[in-house]
This record gives C-alpha cells, sequence and structure tokens, in this order.
C-alpha cells in the first residue's frame, strides 16, 4: 500500500476517530484510493474485541443499487436492451411496464419509494417471495418523469430483468462480470467470517440492540450485498480508472453526469444512473451511500481529484456516514493535491484533426478546439462569454460525437468548400467559424451586409463639452 505523509495520515485518522465517538458506532473502517490502489486504510472501535481492518465484511446497503446499474448498463453495451426500452419489452408480468429501463435506474419511474407490508429491510425475504410482492397495489405515487423520488422497488425490478436477460441469478451474474474481474472475493450477498454484527445503539444509553440479518429475497438488488474496506477500495478505484472488462469508458461516465433534476431544497446534491452526485465546493463527487439496519456504508470519488473514499460502519444511525466520507476525501484532496502526469506532445496526428486545432466563434462567441491525447477532441471556452465547453470522441467517418456538456450525444460535422478547405463546423446544428460571424460561412439568418459598424446611435462631436469653473448658488 502507498502511504500518504504523516501528518494527512493523522487528520485522517482522527476525522475518523470522532466521527466515530462522536456516533458512538461500534466500529468503522475506512480508506481512501489514489492512482489505483489503497493509499491509507484504518479501523477505530472493535469488533468482537479486534480493531477492524481492510478484510472485514459490513452490509452496504444501497450501493448494491451501483452494481446492478453497471450489470444493467453492461446488457445496453451488449444491444440486448436500451435505456429508452419500455420495461415490458424484457421483463413482462409486472404493474409498471410502461417504466423505461433509464427512469427506474435514475428513480424518475414515480414509483413508490418501499414495497408494501411490514419493514422491508427487518423482514425476511420469504414474506415476499415473488416480484410482483416489491410493488404496492398503486405503484405509482407520481407521474412518470414529473420528479425524481427514491424507489427501493425499482430496483428489485431491475435485478429481475438482470436474471430474466441471463436466465440466472443477478447474484451469480455479478459475481461473473463484476466482482471477479475486480478482484473482488469478499463481496456477495450473505456474509462469511470475518464479519461484523449489525447494531442499534440506544439515543440516550450506551447500550446496544442487535438488529436482524435477514434474507431480502426479490428486493436483495435494492440492498443485499456485503463487503469490506479493500473491496469497496477496488470498487472505487474501477469507478476512478475504469476497466474494459467490467464496462466501456463511455458507459462508465454517464455514471457521474446527473439523469434527474435535484430537489427543491438541495441543489447540491442530484441521482445519476444508479450513482448519488454531491458537489463539496468546486468538487463533485459520485458514487453511492448505503443504509441498512445495524450498517451504513459509503464510497465516494472525484474523477478531478483522482482521488476515492470508502466507510463502513455497524450501526444503525447516528453516523452522517456520507458526510464523513466526504470529509476524508477533502483532507487528502486539500492536503495533497494530485500531482499531474507529466506533459508529453502526441505520438500520431492526423493532418485532418490537426487543421481543426485553434480559435473558432459561435457568433460572437471565442472558443478553441484542440486534440487532446486520447484522440479525442476538446471544445473550451477563451473568455466568460457563454462558451459551451464539451469532449468529443471519434466516430470513425470524420465527425466526433460529444460526451459531456450541453453538446453530449451531439455530433460535430467538419464542413469544406469545393477547393476541400476547412469552412465552418456544424455542432448541433450550431455554426462555428473561424471568424467571428463570418460572411463566407453559412451563418443561419445570413450576415448584414453592411458587417460590423458602430451603433448608430453613436454621434462623434467636434468640440468637446464645456465645463464651468465654478457653480453659482441658487434660489
Amino acid at each position: 500500500m502507498s502511504s500518504l505523509l504523516p501528518e494527512t495520515g493523522r487528520a485522517l485518522r482522527h476525522r475518523l476517530a470522532t466521527a466515530q465517538v462522536s456516533a458512538r458506532a461500534p466500529s468503522v473502517v475506512a480508506a481512501v484510493v489514489r492512482d489505483g490502489g489503497q493509499v491509507w486504510r484504518e479501523g477505530w472501535g472493535s469488533v468482537d474485541g479486534v480493531t477492524p481492518g481492510g478484510d472485514m465484511q459490513y452490509r452496504i446497503g444501497s450501493i448494491t443499487k451501483t452494481f446492478v446499474t453497471v450489470l444493467v448498463l453492461r446488457l445496453r453495451d451488449e444491444g440486448r436492451l436500451a435505456l429508452a426500452d419500455r420495461l415490458d419489452q424484457h421483463l413482462p408480468g409486472t404493474a409498471i411496464g410502461d417504466a423505461t429501463i433509464g427512469a427506474l435506474l435514475a428513480h424518475t419511474a414515480g414509483l413508490a419509494a418501499e414495497p408494501p407490508g411490514p419493514w422491508w429491510e427487518r423482514s425476511p425475504g420469504a414474506l415476499r417471495p415473488e416480484l410482483t410482492d416489491t410493488l404496492p397495489r398503486e405503484p405509482r405515487v407520481f407521474p412518470p418523469g414529473h420528479r425524481f423520488h427514491y424507489s427501493n422497488p425499482g430496483f428489485a425490478v431491475l435485478g429481475a430483468l438482470v436474471e430474466r436477460l441471463h436466465g440466472e441469478a443477478w447474484t451469480e451474474v455479478l459475481t461473473r462480470e463484476i466482482l471477479e474481474p475486480l478482484g473482488m472475493t469478499r463481496t456477495g450477498p450473505r456474509p462469511s467470517a470475518p464479519h461484523a454484527s449489525g447494531w442499534a445503539v440506544h439515543p440516550w444509553a450506551d447500550v446496544l440492540l442487535p438488529e436482524p440479518i435477514q434474507d431480502y429475497g426479490p428486493m436483495g438488488p435494492a440492498g443485499e450485498l456485503w463487503s469490506t474496506a479493500d473491496d469497496l477500495a477496488r470498487f472505487a478505484a474501477f469507478l476512478l480508472d475504469g476497466d474494459e472488462r467490467v464496462l466501456r469508458a463511455e458507459s462508465r461516465a454517464e455514471l457521474r453526469f446527473p439523469s434527474s433534476a435535484p430537489e427543491a431544497t438541495a441543489w447540491n446534491s442530484s441521482y445519476g444512473l444508479g450513482t448519488q452526485l454531491l458537489r463539496r465546493g468546486e468538487r463533485l463527487l459520485s458514487g453511492h451511500t448505503g443504509s441498512v439496519p445495524g450498517f451504513v456504508a459509503t464510497v465516494w470519488v472525484s474523477h478531478d481529484d483522482g482521488l476515492g473514499a470508502v466507510l463502513l460502519a455497524n450501526t444503525t444511525s447516528g453516523l452522517p456516514v456520507g458526510t464523513v466520507t466526504a470529509d476524508l476525501l477533502d483532507l487528502v484532496a486539500e492536503r495533497e493535491p494530485r500531482i499531474p502526469a507529466p506533459w508529453t506532445p502526441l505520438t500520431d496526428l492526423d493532418p485532418a484533426v490537426l487543421e481543426l486545432a485553434g480559435p473558432w466563434y459561435w457568433g460572437p462567441t471565442a472558443q478553441i478546439v484542440r486534440p487532446v491525447a486520447d484522440g479525442g477532441l476538446e471544445l473550451g471556452t477563451l473568455t466568460g462569454g457563454g462558451g459551451r465547453g464539451a469532449r468529443f470522441r471519434a466516430s470513425g467517418d470524420g465527425t466526433w460525437i460529444g460526451l459531456t456538456g450541453y453538446f453530449a450525444g451531439e455530433r460535430l460535422t467538419p464542413h469544406r468548400d469545393a477547393n476541400g478547405m476547412l469552412t465552418h463546423l456544424d455542432i448541433g446544428t450550431f455554426v462555428f467559424t473561424r471568424q467571428p460571424y463570418d460572411p463566407a460561412a453559412p451563418v443561419p439568418g445570413g450576415i448584414d451586409p453592411a458587417g460590423w459598424q458602430p451603433h448608430p446611435g453613436t454621434v462623434e462631436s467636434a468640440d468637446p463639452p464645456q465645463h464651468p469653473t465654478s457653480i453659482e448658488p441658487t434660489g
């Protein structure tokens, strides 16, 4: 394991220890990831008299949803479904067949937050053995697309979708397609020693009550999994750096962009495809928190900092696990900011791509196109004049597809004249020219023949205004 500076390690230990003490959590264990591996890990408190290490299992609750999301995106990448598909195209027989798969991932299908019956996280899965038992008689509380509304039954349905298309249990697909490639040998639906017991801490006394460990049945995809700090650190490294065996880079990028409008009172947080998003100042975190009776957990990553942090604890409530994990990440980012890799020139570049480089104008707004090392293009702004930045990947036919920002999914098409000279770019119908409103380019609405000119209300005076040397009193 690489290490951080001693002062950084002490600050992390202090934050973890104060969180465990103030929450009166029986035990906590946390880790920080950078450059593909752990750079710090520590446990505080005890499990059966032992300080928890990286191999101690805890239940991770709704972090399970992000794993299920990766399984669904893999099916999309294989061409077996589209996020815009109705559920009943692939999983008939539910009461929500008109919900789209993308809306279920983003919690915008309007479904109820919880299944019918008793508190499902403390009840045996045998109480609802069938998928239909996870949906209330009136499964929707909002019209589809009306707003974000977190839904556990929605992910029960997505887990059933994975099972239907693979013909086997979602946990078996998970093991083969995600856990084994990433080396996550201590993650799964059942605990194995060493593992923590789940506890509820009395709100007014330092005593504990054991929480039951239940098999969630068809609700498992909403929060079944157990994992360890070491395994979640591997998952954080995957979210940061990727692994083409598990998910295409473009699909992994979708996990960190909002897919629904944030709550009106919480503009610093949102939700992507199976991931929570949190803004901390200028830093955007993506990942997920997890909470089931007896356990809380979080995994956050910051792509701009190349950092991830995970935390697991065996307490039902009282520990603001998402905040504490974000604090750990912030401590490292601020004390030991990321050192960029050395700049190196491109080793190969198509002259037609190099010709795209340089300043372009969307109307009067100056922007710049730059070929980048990964073979893509980057559109940036030169001034604060409202330009729209984005990254693009080559499509193979001379055009480019937007990956980020306003132009995500839109096509950048270079246009040339009869002599082969580059005249303008069309990006999602917006015309970018080499000069502001270039009259030689097909600018929508045309260009006034008079061209650029002074404001018609401007009048030049031959004589400068005369100012009095004194002011006479009035009245």
